[in-house]
Protein backbone atom coordinates (compact mmCIF):
# COMPACT_ATOMS: atom_id res chain seq x y z
CA UNK A 1 0.00 0.00 0.00
CA UNK A 2 1.97 3.42 -0.96
CA UNK A 3 1.46 6.98 0.52
CA UNK A 4 -1.24 8.06 -1.58
CA UNK A 5 -3.76 4.88 -1.23
CA UNK A 6 -4.75 6.76 1.76
CA UNK A 7 -6.18 9.86 -0.56
CA UNK A 8 -8.02 6.88 -3.10
CA UNK A 9 -10.47 4.88 -1.60
CA UNK A 10 -11.41 1.68 -4.19
CA UNK A 11 -15.47 0.54 -4.16
CA UNK A 12 -16.98 -1.70 -6.22
CA UNK A 13 -20.42 -1.07 -6.17
CA UNK A 14 -23.74 -3.73 -7.45
CA UNK A 15 -26.13 -0.61 -8.09
CA UNK A 16 -30.13 -2.51 -7.88
CA UNK A 17 -33.35 -2.03 -8.21
CA UNK A 18 -34.30 -3.94 -4.70
CA UNK A 19 -30.64 -3.69 -3.12
CA UNK A 20 -27.19 -1.71 -3.62
CA UNK A 21 -24.03 -3.31 -2.09
CA UNK A 22 -20.85 -2.14 -2.00
CA UNK A 23 -17.70 -4.49 -1.72
CA UNK A 24 -14.53 -2.79 -0.16
CA UNK A 25 -11.22 -4.74 0.43
CA UNK A 26 -12.93 -7.85 -1.10
CA UNK A 27 -15.26 -7.14 1.31
CA UNK A 28 -19.02 -6.45 1.40
CA UNK A 29 -19.18 -3.53 3.60
CA UNK A 30 -22.47 -2.43 2.52
CA UNK A 31 -25.59 -4.52 1.31
CA UNK A 32 -28.55 -2.32 2.26
CA UNK A 33 -32.32 -1.88 -0.16
CA UNK A 34 -32.29 0.55 -2.64
CA UNK A 35 -34.21 3.42 -0.89
CA UNK A 36 -34.59 6.59 0.32
CA UNK A 37 -36.74 8.58 3.30
CA UNK A 38 -36.90 12.50 2.60
CA UNK A 39 -38.38 15.09 3.89
CA UNK A 40 -41.27 16.77 1.92
CA UNK A 41 -40.78 20.28 3.46
CA UNK A 42 -37.20 20.62 3.42
CA UNK A 43 -36.19 17.88 1.11
CA UNK A 44 -33.60 16.55 3.43
CA UNK A 45 -32.23 13.10 3.72
CA UNK A 46 -34.30 11.67 7.22
CA UNK A 47 -32.93 7.97 6.44
CA UNK A 48 -30.97 5.51 3.59
CA UNK A 49 -30.88 1.67 3.39
CA UNK A 50 -32.60 -0.68 5.81
CA UNK A 51 -33.69 2.58 8.11
CA UNK A 52 -35.64 4.02 5.16
CA UNK A 53 -36.97 0.42 4.18
CA UNK A 54 -38.54 0.52 7.79
CA UNK A 55 -40.58 3.40 7.03
CA UNK A 56 -41.74 2.38 3.26
CA UNK A 57 -45.49 1.67 3.16
CA UNK A 58 -45.63 3.09 6.45
CA UNK A 59 -45.00 7.24 6.20
CA UNK A 60 -46.53 10.35 7.33
CA UNK A 61 -47.70 13.30 4.70
CA UNK A 62 -44.02 15.01 5.96
CA UNK A 63 -42.10 12.05 5.14
CA UNK A 64 -41.68 10.11 1.56
CA UNK A 65 -39.69 7.06 0.55
CA UNK A 66 -38.17 6.91 -2.77
CA UNK A 67 -36.80 4.26 -4.62
CA UNK A 68 -34.23 5.85 -7.24
CA UNK A 69 -34.05 3.11 -9.32
CA UNK A 70 -36.68 1.58 -11.47
CA UNK A 71 -35.98 -1.22 -13.54
CA UNK A 72 -32.15 -1.07 -13.13
CA UNK A 73 -32.10 2.27 -14.37
CA UNK A 74 -31.93 6.01 -12.40
CA UNK A 75 -35.61 7.25 -12.59
CA UNK A 76 -34.81 10.20 -9.63
CA UNK A 77 -31.61 10.96 -10.62
CA UNK A 78 -31.50 13.05 -7.00
CA UNK A 79 -32.66 10.76 -4.74
CA UNK A 80 -29.94 8.49 -6.22
CA UNK A 81 -27.10 10.68 -5.65
CA UNK A 82 -28.27 10.74 -1.65
CA UNK A 83 -28.48 7.34 -1.68
CA UNK A 84 -25.10 6.69 -3.27
CA UNK A 85 -23.25 9.35 -0.85
CA UNK A 86 -25.75 7.67 2.13
CA UNK A 87 -24.14 4.08 1.62
CA UNK A 88 -20.57 5.67 0.64
CA UNK A 89 -20.63 7.37 4.16
CA UNK A 90 -21.74 3.86 5.93
CA UNK A 91 -17.74 2.09 4.64
CA UNK A 92 -16.28 4.59 7.66
CA UNK A 93 -18.88 5.77 9.87
CA UNK A 94 -16.13 8.06 11.63
CA UNK A 95 -15.26 11.27 11.13
CA UNK A 96 -12.47 11.93 8.59
CA UNK A 97 -9.73 14.79 8.17
CA UNK A 98 -10.76 14.41 4.36
CA UNK A 99 -12.58 13.20 1.83
CA UNK A 100 -10.72 10.63 -0.25
CA UNK A 101 -11.45 10.41 -3.61
CA UNK A 102 -13.14 7.31 -5.21
CA UNK A 103 -11.88 5.00 -8.09
CA UNK A 104 -15.68 3.02 -8.38
CA UNK A 105 -16.73 0.12 -10.63
CA UNK A 106 -20.39 0.39 -10.99
CA UNK A 107 -22.34 -2.27 -12.45
CA UNK A 108 -25.52 -1.88 -14.75
CA UNK A 109 -28.21 -3.19 -16.88
CA UNK A 110 -26.62 -4.84 -20.32
CA UNK A 111 -29.95 -3.18 -22.25
CA UNK A 112 -29.39 -0.31 -20.82
CA UNK A 113 -29.43 3.08 -23.07
CA UNK A 114 -27.20 5.54 -23.28
CA UNK A 115 -28.86 8.06 -21.41
CA UNK A 116 -29.27 5.87 -18.40
CA UNK A 117 -25.66 5.16 -18.67
CA UNK A 118 -24.69 8.56 -18.51
CA UNK A 119 -27.08 9.09 -15.44
CA UNK A 120 -25.26 6.47 -13.42
CA UNK A 121 -21.95 7.99 -14.24
CA UNK A 122 -22.94 11.55 -13.59
CA UNK A 123 -24.55 10.39 -10.49
CA UNK A 124 -21.97 8.47 -9.23
CA UNK A 125 -19.54 11.33 -10.03
CA UNK A 126 -21.41 13.59 -8.52
CA UNK A 127 -21.43 11.42 -5.08
CA UNK A 128 -17.41 11.72 -5.04
CA UNK A 129 -15.84 8.99 -8.14
CA UNK A 130 -13.08 10.37 -9.82
CA UNK A 131 -12.55 7.20 -11.76
CA UNK A 132 -15.90 5.87 -12.79
CA UNK A 133 -15.79 1.97 -14.57
CA UNK A 134 -18.95 0.54 -15.49
CA UNK A 135 -19.54 -2.92 -15.80
CA UNK A 136 -22.47 -5.18 -17.64
CA UNK A 137 -24.22 -7.02 -15.12
CA UNK A 138 -24.53 -10.52 -16.50
CA UNK A 139 -20.83 -9.82 -17.34
CA UNK A 140 -20.21 -9.07 -13.64
CA UNK A 141 -22.42 -12.19 -12.77
CA UNK A 142 -19.94 -14.50 -14.74
CA UNK A 143 -17.11 -13.27 -12.68
CA UNK A 144 -18.98 -13.58 -9.37
CA UNK A 145 -19.62 -17.07 -10.08
CA UNK A 146 -16.20 -17.87 -10.86
CA UNK A 147 -16.47 -18.56 -14.77
CA UNK A 148 -13.40 -17.39 -16.90
CA UNK A 149 -14.98 -14.68 -19.05
CA UNK A 150 -11.84 -13.77 -21.21
CA UNK A 151 -11.52 -17.91 -22.60
CA UNK A 152 -12.99 -18.80 -26.27
CA UNK A 153 -15.82 -20.87 -24.43
CA UNK A 154 -19.61 -19.79 -24.25
CA UNK A 155 -21.68 -19.51 -21.18
CA UNK A 156 -25.12 -18.72 -20.54
CA UNK A 157 -25.90 -16.16 -17.77
CA UNK A 158 -29.23 -15.68 -16.39
CA UNK A 159 -29.41 -12.57 -14.00
CA UNK A 160 -32.73 -12.45 -12.07
CA UNK A 161 -32.85 -8.82 -10.06
CA UNK A 162 -35.45 -6.88 -8.62
CA UNK A 163 -35.82 -4.48 -11.66
CA UNK A 164 -34.83 -6.49 -14.45
CA UNK A 165 -34.01 -10.01 -15.89
CA UNK A 166 -30.31 -10.02 -18.23
CA UNK A 167 -30.11 -12.91 -19.90
CA UNK A 168 -26.73 -13.23 -21.95
CA UNK A 169 -24.31 -14.96 -23.71
CA UNK A 170 -20.56 -14.64 -23.03
CA UNK A 171 -17.14 -15.42 -24.61
CA UNK A 172 -13.83 -13.92 -25.26
CA UNK A 173 -14.56 -10.95 -22.27
CA UNK A 174 -17.38 -10.20 -24.40
CA UNK A 175 -21.51 -10.50 -23.97
CA UNK A 176 -22.24 -12.06 -27.73
CA UNK A 177 -25.97 -11.67 -27.59
CA UNK A 178 -28.33 -10.64 -24.88
CA UNK A 179 -31.80 -10.34 -23.50
CA UNK A 180 -32.99 -7.82 -20.74
CA UNK A 181 -36.42 -7.95 -19.66
CA UNK A 182 -38.07 -5.94 -17.24
CA UNK A 183 -39.83 -8.44 -15.78
CA UNK A 184 -38.11 -9.79 -12.39
CA UNK A 185 -38.39 -9.42 -8.69
CA UNK A 186 -40.42 -6.61 -8.24
CA UNK A 187 -43.21 -7.68 -11.17
CA UNK A 188 -43.03 -11.20 -8.83
CA UNK A 189 -44.11 -8.87 -5.45
CA UNK A 190 -46.40 -7.21 -7.80
CA UNK A 191 -48.35 -10.19 -9.19
CA UNK A 192 -48.56 -11.38 -5.47
CA UNK A 193 -50.29 -8.08 -3.81
CA UNK A 194 -52.94 -8.45 -7.14
CA UNK A 195 -53.11 -11.67 -6.53
CA UNK A 196 -54.44 -11.17 -2.80
CA UNK A 197 -56.53 -9.11 -3.96
CA UNK A 198 -58.54 -10.70 -6.73
CA UNK A 199 -58.57 -14.38 -4.91
CA UNK A 200 -58.80 -13.36 -1.19
CA UNK A 201 -60.11 -9.74 -1.44
CA UNK A 202 -57.46 -8.87 1.14
CA UNK A 203 -54.87 -5.74 0.50
CA UNK A 204 -51.35 -5.93 1.19
CA UNK A 205 -48.07 -4.05 0.79
CA UNK A 206 -45.28 -4.22 -0.94
CA UNK A 207 -43.68 -5.29 2.14
CA UNK A 208 -45.66 -7.98 2.66
CA UNK A 209 -45.99 -9.18 -0.86
CA UNK A 210 -42.01 -9.40 -0.78
CA UNK A 211 -42.02 -11.78 2.80
CA UNK A 212 -44.59 -13.88 0.83
CA UNK A 213 -42.63 -14.19 -2.11
CA UNK A 214 -39.44 -15.20 -0.04
CA UNK A 215 -41.30 -17.26 2.92
CA UNK A 216 -43.76 -19.28 -0.11
CA UNK A 217 -42.76 -18.25 -3.41
CA UNK A 218 -42.29 -20.77 -5.60
CA UNK A 219 -41.85 -21.13 -9.42
CA UNK A 220 -43.62 -25.34 -9.79
CA UNK A 221 -46.95 -26.78 -7.99
CA UNK A 222 -44.06 -29.79 -7.20
CA UNK A 223 -41.64 -28.87 -5.67
CA UNK A 224 -39.36 -30.54 -3.24
CA UNK A 225 -39.13 -30.10 0.41
CA UNK A 226 -42.53 -27.61 0.01
CA UNK A 227 -42.24 -24.67 2.47
CA UNK A 228 -44.87 -24.46 5.50
CA UNK A 229 -48.28 -22.35 4.59
CA UNK A 230 -47.66 -18.20 5.41
CA UNK A 231 -50.18 -16.45 7.35
CA UNK A 232 -50.54 -13.30 5.43
CA UNK A 233 -51.65 -10.05 7.37
CA UNK A 234 -53.64 -7.52 5.23
CA UNK A 235 -57.11 -5.00 4.80
CA UNK A 236 -60.32 -7.08 4.21
CA UNK A 237 -61.39 -4.84 0.96
CA UNK A 238 -65.13 -5.98 1.89
CA UNK A 239 -64.99 -4.52 5.80
CA UNK A 240 -62.03 -3.04 5.75
CA UNK A 241 -61.14 -4.90 8.97
CA UNK A 242 -57.54 -6.35 8.93
CA UNK A 243 -57.72 -9.98 8.54
CA UNK A 244 -55.32 -13.00 8.75
CA UNK A 245 -55.31 -15.99 5.56
CA UNK A 246 -53.02 -18.31 4.92
CA UNK A 247 -51.42 -19.26 1.64
CA UNK A 248 -49.32 -22.33 -0.20
CA UNK A 249 -46.60 -21.80 -2.27
CA UNK A 250 -49.04 -23.87 -5.05
CA UNK A 251 -51.27 -20.44 -4.96
CA UNK A 252 -48.40 -18.45 -5.23
CA UNK A 253 -47.06 -20.54 -7.68
CA UNK A 254 -50.05 -19.94 -9.62
CA UNK A 255 -49.95 -16.24 -9.27
CA UNK A 256 -46.06 -16.10 -10.96
CA UNK A 257 -46.95 -17.96 -13.72
CA UNK A 258 -47.35 -15.32 -16.26
CA UNK A 259 -44.27 -13.55 -15.43
CA UNK A 260 -41.84 -16.71 -15.24
CA UNK A 261 -43.27 -17.83 -18.82
CA UNK A 262 -42.00 -14.13 -20.23
CA UNK A 263 -38.80 -15.02 -18.77
CA UNK A 264 -38.92 -18.28 -20.11
CA UNK A 265 -39.52 -16.91 -23.61
CA UNK A 266 -36.53 -14.19 -23.59
CA UNK A 267 -34.05 -17.01 -22.15
CA UNK A 268 -35.22 -18.90 -25.77
CA UNK A 269 -34.83 -16.04 -27.48
CA UNK A 270 -31.52 -15.47 -26.68
CA UNK A 271 -30.85 -19.42 -27.24
CA UNK A 272 -32.24 -18.50 -30.74
CA UNK A 273 -29.48 -16.18 -31.35
CA UNK A 274 -26.57 -17.65 -30.07
CA UNK A 275 -23.93 -18.63 -32.77
CA UNK A 276 -24.15 -22.26 -33.30
CA UNK A 277 -20.49 -22.78 -31.64
CA UNK A 278 -21.60 -21.34 -29.08
CA UNK A 279 -24.88 -22.99 -28.68
CA UNK A 280 -22.62 -26.54 -28.34
CA UNK A 281 -20.77 -24.88 -25.78
CA UNK A 282 -23.89 -24.08 -23.89
CA UNK A 283 -25.19 -27.44 -24.75
CA UNK A 284 -22.08 -28.97 -22.45
CA UNK A 285 -21.81 -25.79 -20.25
CA UNK A 286 -25.42 -25.58 -18.99
CA UNK A 287 -26.86 -22.13 -18.24
CA UNK A 288 -26.01 -20.13 -14.97
CA UNK A 289 -28.42 -18.64 -12.61
CA UNK A 290 -27.82 -15.61 -10.27
CA UNK A 291 -29.50 -12.47 -9.29
CA UNK A 292 -32.24 -12.57 -5.97
CA UNK A 293 -34.45 -14.11 -8.22
CA UNK A 294 -33.21 -17.41 -8.82
CA UNK A 295 -34.07 -18.02 -4.85
CA UNK A 296 -37.30 -18.29 -5.92
CA UNK A 297 -38.19 -22.32 -5.15
CA UNK A 298 -38.32 -24.99 -8.21
CA UNK A 299 -37.42 -21.83 -10.84
CA UNK A 300 -33.54 -23.96 -11.92
CA UNK A 301 -35.83 -27.14 -12.79
CA UNK A 302 -38.48 -25.13 -14.19
CA UNK A 303 -36.37 -23.39 -16.91
CA UNK A 304 -34.11 -27.13 -17.34
CA UNK A 305 -37.38 -28.27 -18.14
CA UNK A 306 -38.44 -25.93 -20.75
CA UNK A 307 -34.76 -26.11 -22.57
CA UNK A 308 -34.03 -29.19 -21.81
CA UNK A 309 -30.24 -27.76 -20.47
CA UNK A 310 -28.83 -28.31 -17.24
CA UNK A 311 -29.55 -25.29 -14.85
CA UNK A 312 -27.26 -24.64 -11.81
CA UNK A 313 -27.55 -21.66 -9.06
CA UNK A 314 -24.76 -19.47 -7.99
CA UNK A 315 -23.52 -19.79 -4.74
CA UNK A 316 -24.61 -17.00 -2.79
CA UNK A 317 -26.29 -15.79 -5.58
CA UNK A 318 -27.35 -12.64 -4.40
CA UNK A 319 -24.21 -11.44 -3.88
CA UNK A 320 -22.53 -13.23 -7.53
CA UNK A 321 -22.79 -9.92 -8.82
CA UNK A 322 -21.68 -7.99 -6.15
CA UNK A 323 -18.28 -10.20 -5.72
CA UNK A 324 -17.70 -10.14 -9.57
CA UNK A 325 -17.36 -6.15 -9.62
CA UNK A 326 -15.24 -6.51 -6.50
CA UNK A 327 -12.74 -8.70 -8.92
CA UNK A 328 -13.24 -6.40 -12.10
CA UNK A 329 -12.10 -3.17 -9.47
CA UNK A 330 -8.84 -5.07 -8.75
CA UNK A 331 -8.40 -5.90 -12.64
CA UNK A 332 -9.16 -2.31 -14.19
CA UNK A 333 -6.23 -2.94 -16.28
CA UNK A 334 -6.69 -6.30 -17.59
CA UNK A 335 -10.00 -6.24 -18.61
CA UNK A 336 -11.28 -4.79 -21.80
CA UNK A 337 -14.92 -4.86 -20.96
CA UNK A 338 -14.89 -2.29 -18.52
CA UNK A 339 -16.42 1.15 -20.00
CA UNK A 340 -14.77 4.42 -18.66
Amino acid sequence: MGFFDIFTQEIAIDLGTANTLIIHNDKVVVDEPSIVAMDRTTGKVIAVGKQAMQMHGKTHENIKTIRPLKDGVIADFDAAEHMIRGMIKMINPGKRLFTPSLKMVICIPSGITEVEKRAVRDSAEHAGGKEVYLIHEPMAAAIGIGIDVEEPMGNMIIDIGGGTSEIAVIALGGIVCDKSIRIAGDEFTANIEEYMRRQHNILIGERSAERVKIEVGAALTEIDNPPLDYAVHGRDLMTGIPKEILVSYIEIAHALDKSISKIEEAILNALEMTPPELSADIYRTGIYLAGGGSLLRGLDKRISLKTKLPVYVAEDPLRAVARGTGIALKNVGKFQFLMR
